[in-house]
């Protein structure tokens, strides 16, 4: 979550090397996950309202499955009907197959390209994306192949540094 964050909304002119795409945008952080990444299909139905009905005028999520949720398509409509942009994450896997809630009707779907603007080779594909952005690719490419960004060190929460990662995540 904080190097998606800071692929969006990371300080700039300050001499810490990084940049958001849209810096000087508020973040509204709500978590609908646990720090090991599980949750419920009603968390994350009750993030999105949330969100809408709090001012979010658009709303990122990088999660996902293979399986849609009523409630959870409800509470994208409800966002879209408030305004509200839904982005998520196309998925990881390299396959043409919807994930959700990337593949409502009314959710943005973002898939991932690499350095050389093709798709990466990790993105998910087909009819139900909207969008393709840089994602990174480290298989092909190294390190300096990923979306480079400060955040907190995977397997060390007590440090931060700047890392590269890829991802349909950093795509959205």
């Amino acid at each position: 979550g904080t190097h998606v964050a800071g692929t969006i909304a990371q300080s700039t002119n300050n001499g810490k090397g990084v940049a958001g795409v849209a810096f000087g945008t508020r973040i509204m952080p709500v978590k609908v996950l646990s720090r090991t990444g599980s949750g419920t299909l009603a968390d994350v139905a009750d993030g999105i309202r949330f969100s809408a009905d709090h001012g979010a005028t658009v709303i990122n999520m990088s999660l996902g499955g293979p399986f849609p949720s009523i409630s959870m398509e409800d509470a994208v409509n409800h966002a879209y009907k408030k305004g509200t942009i839904v982005v998520c994450a196309a998925g990881n896997s390299n396959t043409p197959r919807k994930e959700f809630p990337a593949g409502f009707d009314n959710a943005v779907s973002v898939s991932s390209i690499g350095p050389e603007k093709k798709r990466a080779f990790y993105s998910n594909h087909g009819d139900s994306i909207s969008f393709a952005a840089p994602g990174g690719d480290t298989r092909n490419y190294g390190p300096s192949g990923g979306v480079l960004q400060n955040t907190i060190e995977p397997g060390n929460h007590r440090n931060s540094d700047s890392f590269f990662f890829q991802g349909t995540s950093m795509a959205a």
